[in-house]
């Protein structure tokens, strides 16, 4: 008598999906959890000193969804201010950081390449992301006028030197295997360059990308308020500042702090399946 074979239950897609989703939730949880203690803490604490100068977190809420998100559903609620503010300052912040990208990194992978070109700029290099750009802002003032250009050149400015720095690095130290075998396989310079150089310099080329976004925040405010802007995050905030209205202050801060987190989180998920494959590698050696 023969046993039956046991068989078991096929693993749906619709079930592995949703433990995926279910763990994520999970981490996202044990990430977050410290966000409410804080905050019941400030409010709290706020309201038991009763400071104008530190309101409590219920006002700086009711004031951020006055200023900015109290536009109809049709727009995303997002109110006449956020419409006249957020895309002059996100396109300041992605235009900076995008020339800064293209730049940092072609010069980047030339210097690591090249020893010769290394020995002529490295100095320069140092010299130049010693110097902070804000101390550069009127210098931008004279040479672009206080305007997009001036606010353009302050953030491409600070953004470069991290992208061009992990580019060097990164082109600078591909495995010497990888250069000859593909120099055996006769592959052209401009394949040499896209299938063997760029992808082996493409996790340190990612961890400056990624530094870069946040530097680029912070001076996309600080070109903002340095200029002479009429619309924009940092002339919200500071003229909130100068009209002594501390919730819509505190609130524009707390916009630029959940600005930054979805602008790191984004750039996570894309750095993620980007570089999926350079984990895969790990994992086989």
């Amino acid at each position: 008598m023969t046993t039956p074979p046991v068989t078991t239950p096929p693993v749906t897609t619709a079930v592995v999906s949703g433990g995926r989703w279910a763990g994520r939730a999970r981490g996202l949880a044990v990430r977050m959890w410290a966000v409410p203690v804080v905050v019941a803490l400030w409010e709290a604490a706020a309201r038991s000193v009763e400071s104008v100068y530190f309101p409590p977190p219920s006002a700086i809420l009711a004031r951020l969804r006055e200023l900015w998100f109290s536009g109809p559903p049709a727009r995303l609620f997002l109110s006449d201010a956020a419409i006249a503010d957020f895309p002059p300052s996100l396109g300041h912040l992605f235009g900076g950081w995008a020339l800064a990208c293209v730049g940092g990194i072609a010069l980047g992978v030339a210097i690591g390449r090249s020893r010769t070109l290394a020995g002529y700029v490295d100095p320069l290099i140092e010299f130049g992301r010693a110097i902070p750009p804000p101390t550069l802002i009127p210098l931008f003032i004279v040479l672009f006028k206080a305007d997009t250009r001036m606010q353009l050149a302050t953030i491409v400015y600070g953004v470069i030197w991290p992208v061009l720095v992990n580019s060097v690095d990164g082109a600078r130290y591909v495995d010497r295997l990888h250069i000859e075998t593909a120099r055996v396989f006769g592959l052209s310079r401009g394949e040499l360059l896209f299938r063997v150089i760029l992808p082996a310099a493409a996790p340190k080329i990612f961890a400056g990308l990624r530094l870069s976004l946040s530097l680029a925040l912070i001076l996309m405010v600080v070109a903002e308020l340095a200029g002479s802007a009429t619309s924009g995050i940092g002339y919200e905030l500071i003229y909130t500042q100068q009209n002594f209205d501390l919730p819509g202050m505190w609130g524009t801060i707390a916009l630029l702090g959940v600005l930054g987190f979805l602008l790191n989180s984004s750039f996570l998920v894309v750095e993620r399946r980007a570089l999926s494959w350079h984990r895969g590698a790990g994992r086989r050696s």
